[in-house]
């Protein structure tokens, strides 16, 4: 992050002041470094974790849906092509209220 890459270059004897749980801490710039990196490898692999835990959940659910075969409404529609193509139909679609780019 920005912050620790600024600190690195800083003489880590200089005073720093982070906020913790509200407060304003004074602190030294070699004891706050280690902490903000320690916290951003620690938030790289809660990222990491949820990830995986919403792709597990994902395919969870499309197993659900498929084994009880739900479909979401307007679901079917997007799946089969139009049945009828005429000028009649297409109008009528297109004045629905719909945008196609």
């Amino acid at each position: 992050s920005l912050v620790i890459e600024t600190l690195r270059e800083v003489d880590p004897t200089r005073k720093c002041y982070r906020m913790v749980g509200g407060i304003l801490v004074e602190r030294t710039v070699k004891e706050v470094l280690p902490a903000l990196e320690s916290n951003k490898e620690q938030i790289s692999k809660i990222i990491e974790t949820l990830n995986q835990q919403l792709q597990t959940k994902g395919r969870e659910l499309n197993d659900f849906r498929e084994k009880h075969n739900i479909r979401l409404m307007g679901e079917d529609d997007q799946k089969q092509p139009p049945k009828e193509n005429t000028e009649g139909a297409g109008a009528k679609t297109s004045s629905a209220g719909v945008l196609v780019s």
